[in-house]
């Protein structure tokens, strides 16, 4: 599934991230890719010191990893409510997810939907 971000997103993240310049600088390589969240995450695993694998699904993946954090309460309800500074921060702080990859990482959560990406968490437990 190719997750595309249109220039109207891009806008209204910049808008919403503007005191994030790593957030921000991730947002500038997801338009340099024309909108293309696996490649963006891909670049920025590169330069974020990672090998990650050139497939469709890397991104996914890496989010997958840290289903188990992502989901807890107080941060799954941050990011139904969108992508925010608040959002961002929280997701460094909880994770060793790189910096330059949290807002990608966020933003996938967010088009795949908060509760589709949680469920298989909750039906575990």
């Amino acid at each position: 599934m190719r997750i595309l971000i249109t220039p109207q997103e891009l806008e209204q993240f910049r808008a919403d991230l503007t005191n994030h310049p790593a957030a921000l600088d991730a947002l500038r390589v997801i338009e340099d890719c024309d909108g293309d969240l696996e490649d963006a995450a891909i670049a920025l695993a590169i330069r974020s010191g990672q090998e990650p694998d050139i497939n469709d699904r890397w991104l996914e993946g890496l989010a997958k990893r840290w289903r188990h954090i992502l989901c807890q309460a107080d941060l799954k309800e941050n990011l139904e409510d969108g992508l925010s500074g608040a959002v961002v921060d929280a997701i460094a702080a909880d994770t060793e997810i790189p910096s330059k990859l949290v807002t990608p990482v966020a933003i996938y959560i967010l088009k795949t939907g908060v509760q589709d990406f949680c469920q298989p968490l909750e039906e575990k437990l």
